[in-house]
């Protein structure tokens, strides 16, 4: 009763005024009303906002990254991507053993390939894949200041380094002193990337006159983006006696690349520094290698990938001298060997990043209309004799398929021939030699 009595002194006056006063009583009424119509206003304003943000992100989203939206990344054959966000997963991603060589191959892919441009150096340096180090250990032949170890992804048996983001951690590998001109390739898997992966999620590969774990007085540096909401492009840059003389970015769109098991390939030729992802060169600057001091050291660093989310694996890495011009070596010397004509692990299909040298070997063919080839295929020791004999003249008769359907070589121009691993030329015991013994022979007939 006593918490009533304040109340209706309270409210008793108020109700005799809106009796005494209809006027009031009505403009009260009439502003309740024009409140609730202005907030029923408003929430439906926000509705009809979020509806158009919603349509605006997606339209934005089909525009940025076509065929992402909902779907799970997949390879250039249309199959996902192995590893899932668990690299250690079980799947099949039809690779592995140590004559794996990383790579999609297929008609498709080796057609885009056929203006590729890259044609590795002919004197191999270093090879690794990893394949006689332990999973769980850190490889043998690299060094680090942090961490990282070898795994295998799904059920295949080939290896990969996953490399462990950290603020100046440096991963380097027993590549012997850089000369002036060299190539370098490697693969790389990156998984758990999505569209909150960070615009500075980068791999740094840097060509280095320090050879521990400092980038260097004199350097060249190429930071690959791994972001997927916009496209970052290529940082460049490089220091001259600590002095930084070119830092620019090269406009790329990486994103479908990088998420796709991409293939990197870089020749530098002297002060010339030249860059590609798979098929296409994203880089070609004429002096920005320093020039009196010798980069004698090949590192790679990762940063600002979200610890346990977004992880990044290296495997293949070859680095070789030279990149001497094939053509000109088989029109003066009439034969050519390389091993740079790359096939799936024991099997004679194609893989697409080695359409640059049989783009030279068809450039040849096409300049003298006289010349006819014998194509000679070798394998290394792995596996049955009789099994690497007939696999080497498979591998022979695909590079001549190749040179005859993509480039228009008269058939009749090409033989072919397979040796197995009767001729090798490097030890079979090391992963360098196996590299080595698999090659392609081009000889003048």
């Amino acid at each position: 009763m006593k918490r009533i009595v304040p109340l209706l002194r309270i409210s008793i006056p108020f109700f005799l005024l809106l009796l005494a006063a209809p006027d009031a009583q009505g403009q009260l009424l009439k502003k309740l009303k024009k409140r609730a119509e202005r907030a029923a206003e408003r929430t439906v304003e926000r509705r009809v906002d979020q509806e158009t943000s919603k349509k605006t992100d997606e339209v934005l989203d089909s525009i940025l990254e076509p065929g992402k939206k909902g779907k799970t990344p997949t390879g250039k054959d249309g199959q996902p991507l192995p590893g899932g966000d668990n690299p250690n997963n079980t799947g099949n991603d039809g690779q592995g053993g140590p004559d794996a060589n990383a790579g999609e191959s297929g008609p498709e892919s080796i057609t885009v390939y056929s203006k590729f441009d890259f044609v590795p150096g002919d004197q191999p340096m270093f090879f690794d894949d990893l394949a006689y180090d332990f999973v769980g250990d850190f490889p043998a032949k690299w060094n680090t200041n942090g961490s990282g170890e070898v795994v295998t992804v799904n059920d295949s048996p080939e290896k990969w380094l996953e490399m462990v983001p950290g603020y100046n951690i440096y991963y380097i590998p027993d590549v012997p002193t850089l000369p002036e001109e060299y190539t370098i390739e490697f693969d790389l898997l990156a998984v758990g990337l999505d569209r909150q992966t960070s615009s500075t999620a980068i791999l740094d590969v840097v060509l280095s006159d320090d050879s521990m774990f400092k980038r260097g007085a004199n350097f060249v540096q190429a930071k690959l983006p791994f972001c997927q909401y916009a496209a970052i492009g290529i940082n460049m840059e490089n220091h001259i006696n600590n002095k930084r003389v070119i830092y620019s970015t090269v406009r790329a769109d990486v994103r479908d690349e990088v998420i796709n098991r991409p293939h990197v390939s870089i020749a530098v030729n002297k002060q010339r520094y030249r860059l590609w992802i798979n098929e296409e060169k994203h880089v070609d600057i004429p002096r920005i290698v320093p020039t009196g001091a010798v980069l004698s050291t090949l590192k790679f660093g990762i940063n600002n990938f979200k610890d346990g989310k977004e992880r990044l694996f290296i495997t293949n890495l070859k680095v070789a001298k030279g990149g001497v011009d094939l053509r000109r070596k088989l029109l003066s010397e009439g034969r050519i060997s390389t091993n740079a004509i790359l096939f799936d692990s024991g099997s004679a299909n194609l893989q697409p990043q080695s359409m640059g040298v049989i783009r030279q070997i068809s450039q040849v063919l096409q300049q003298d209309g006289n010349i006819k080839l014998n194509i000679i295929g070798h394998t290394d020791s792995d596996g049955d004799d009789a099994n690497n004999m007939s696999l080497s003249k498979k591998r022979a008769d695909a590079v001549k398929s190749a040179l005859v359907n993509i480039y228009n070589v008269d058939t009749n121009r090409l033989t072919t021939e397979g040796k197995g691993e009767t001729e090798p030329v490097g030890d079979n015991g090391t992963s360098e030699g196996k590299a080595q013994n698999r090659r392609v022979e081009f000889v003048k007939i």
